[in-house]
């Protein structure tokens, strides 16, 4: 993902990794919404993620009259605030091994140091990887993740 390219949908847009995760913020209504003033910190699932949901998932999510599911899901990968890795990584320390951030959704995501990485847990117990931290939008930023994360 290339960065400072404007704000972050338009930077997840720029990604061809994203493009399912962008297809997903349009069906769901949030472009708007991701494009306001934030500060956001985003985990961004990359369409391999997406692909690795069981078949049907990412189908069923982008059908219309799953909108309400499809933005519970996207916005628990939505944490507001700016928490870049080296904040988030402050938190864990703080936390002794563990951060807990409130989502957008309303549920919370549990941060960790694991294998000199940051691993992101959902609330059904799906671990996530940090795979590229820090990919800075004008207003706000996208930890790059290789999982979906689930309400």
């Amino acid at each position: 993902m290339a960065s400072e390219q404007g704000d972050i949908v338009d930077v997840a847009m720029a990604s061809p990794d994203h493009s399912t995760l962008v297809a997903a913020v349009k069906a769901a209504g949030l472009v708007d919404t991701l494009k306001g003033a934030g500060p956001f910190t985003v985990f961004g699932p990359t369409n391999a993620a997406f692909d690795a949901l069981p078949a049907g998932t990412v189908d069923t999510l982008l059908k219309p009259e799953s909108k309400g599911d499809l933005t519970a899901v996207l916005t628990y990968h939505v944490v507001a605030g700016n928490v870049d890795a080296a904040t988030l990584t402050q938190q864990i320390t703080a936390g002794g091994g563990t951060a807990k951030l409130k989502t957008v959704q309303g549920g919370e995501l549990t941060a960790a140091v694991a294998d000199g990485g940051v691993t992101i847990t959902d609330a059904k117990g799906n671990v996530a990887k940090v795979t590229t931290a820090d990919v800075k939008g004008s207003n706000g930023v996208i930890h790059v993740v290789d999982k979906v994360l689930m309400p």
